[in-house]
């Protein structure tokens, strides 16, 4: 177990983040759980793995305008039909299945 300079991980986060989202986190430390923004709590050690992503996200170009949202806009102007699988609508346990895929390649879905 690698021993992790609170300070520095602390700066480093705070610079990435601001470098992501044009401002300062708020971030508050409670016995050893760190809470960005009044979301999750969560480990120094996780802390520092967020900032890799933020890093990594910065440096990926800026992404359009998902297709998901464009569907719902359109979706709620007309009517919807009753099964929306089988009109191609929005399932969520594809979204699921996407959502971990993408956090962690290789992982298995739940049961």
């Amino acid at each position: 177990m690698t021993n992790l300079d609170k300070d520095k991980v602390i700066t480093e986060f705070t610079n990435a983040y601001t470098q992501v989202n044009g401002k300062a986190p708020s971030l508050e430390i409670k016995s050893g759980w760190y809470s960005v923004d009044g979301g999750k709590n969560v480990r120094l050690s996780q802390l520092k793995e967020m900032t890799a992503s933020l890093v990594t996200s910065s440096n990926d170009k800026p992404k359009p305008i998902s297709t998901s949202k464009t569907l719902k806009k359109s979706n709620t102007s007309g009517n919807v039909s009753a099964s929306p699988k089988s009109a191609g609508g929005f399932s969520v346990k594809q979204f699921w299945a996407d959502k971990l895929q993408q956090q962690d390649p290789g992982s298995t879905l739940p049961r």
